[in-house]
């Protein structure tokens, strides 16, 4: 089932509200987006391999830019739906989302999309739109680092308009508690187990010393389970990271210090040690209202295929989240970051 995306900011919602949501989730959300897996069968009928050899190029080029586009996939998805916005630059008349604070600093990977929408509009000019672009390009940047294949449903369109407020409002932020992700993700009609598995991305994922220094200066030592291991690995991250804000602040860690260019498992075994990097993954096993989460990164951390699987279901419904107003006034855009004219 899909899930389009709500139109209005995000409610801040209580405790007792999120049970009520997940139950009815499936009459908040209209039915299905006219997706298919063989959209551009004839109009396009190479548009997967396009996109697969240029991605082969990007990833053998340098391992991170895995992560670069599977992160602006999530951040396009949760803001008005899988529709390219976040594609966008900034105009007189469109402000973008890519200055939202969410997204600033933290998005790369545009020009990677450009190049291979370039190339794409060279063999079937008008016909594959950027959302499809950046959704086919993030299932082909997790297999290029070891992560699981799925089939991805196509036929999105790019929406002409963007949303720097729900890009402020709708994403997870680094220092969140795990009651505030779970309602973000309840909202967006994905539930506990996507939350979880989806969160397995940060495998191959890199932070900002901004993003985590509250957490090793905070309750690293409480969670972690003071290994020789972790005590270095700590020692390391604040020598990366001071406790003073400043020039720092953009210094980068790897989120899977054990095996950093390799989409496996060992994301969750990190955190049952209690060595999340970031304050929001931890609280997936350590919060003490996550009794449901704590259980699924326990299951995934000792058992990669379960994992895997997972991980591609949740990444098919994340991709099926729908801007309503794309498929009937969007387009395909001739450029990823602009409007057609």
């Amino acid at each position: 089932m899909a899930f389009p995306l709500h139109e209005s900011k995000l409610p801040v919602l209580p405790l007792a509200m999120l049970v009520f949501i997940s139950i009815l989730s499936g009459s908040l959300h209209a039915s299905d987006p006219p997706l298919t897996l063989d959209h551009y069968a004839s109009t396009c009928p190479d548009v997967f391999e396009i996109v697969k050899k240029e991605m082969e190029c990007e990833v053998l080029s340098d391992p991170r830019n895995a992560a670069l586009i599977l992160r602006l996939h999530f951040h396009d998805c949760f803001v008005q739906g899988c529709d390219g916005s976040v594609l966008l630059d900034d105009t007189i008349t469109l402000q973008g989302e890519k200055e939202a604070l969410t997204n600033t600093n933290s998005l790369k990977g545009f020009k990677i999309i450009d190049r291979i929408k370039n190339k794409i509009e060279s063999e079937c000019p008008g016909i594959v739109s950027c959302a499809d672009i950046l959704t086919i390009a993030a299932r082909d940047a997790v297999i290029l680092v070891g992560g699981p294949y799925w089939d991805v449903p196509v036929g999105r369109k790019d929406s002409k308009t963007a949303s720097f407020e729900l890009a402020a409002s709708n994403l997870p932020t680094a220092d969140e508690g795990l009651l505030s992700i779970m309602t973000k993700f309840l909202y967006q009609g994905l539930s506990a187990t996507d939350l979880v598995a989806l969160s397995g991305a940060h495998t191959i994922g890199m932070a900002r010393c901004a993003n985590f220094r509250s957490r090793i200066y905070g309750d690293f030592e409480t969670t972690s389970d003071a290994s020789p291991m972790s005590e270095t690995y700590l020692n390391s991250l604040k020598s990366t990271c001071p406790a003073a804000g400043g020039s720092g602040d953009n210094n980068i860690s790897a989120m899977d210090y054990a095996t950093p260019n390799l989409f496996d498992n060992s994301f969750y075994q990190l955190l049952l040690k209690g060595d999340g990097l970031l304050s929001s993954d931890q609280e997936l096993y350590s919060s003490m209202l996550g009794i449901e989460t704590k259980n699924l990164v326990i299951k995934y951390a000792h058992d990669s295929l379960a994992f895997f699987q997972q991980f591609a279901d949740s990444m098919v419904k994340m991709g099926n989240i729908t801007n309503p107003d794309s498929f009937v006034n969007g387009e395909v855009r001739t450029n990823c970051r602009f409007v057609n004219t």
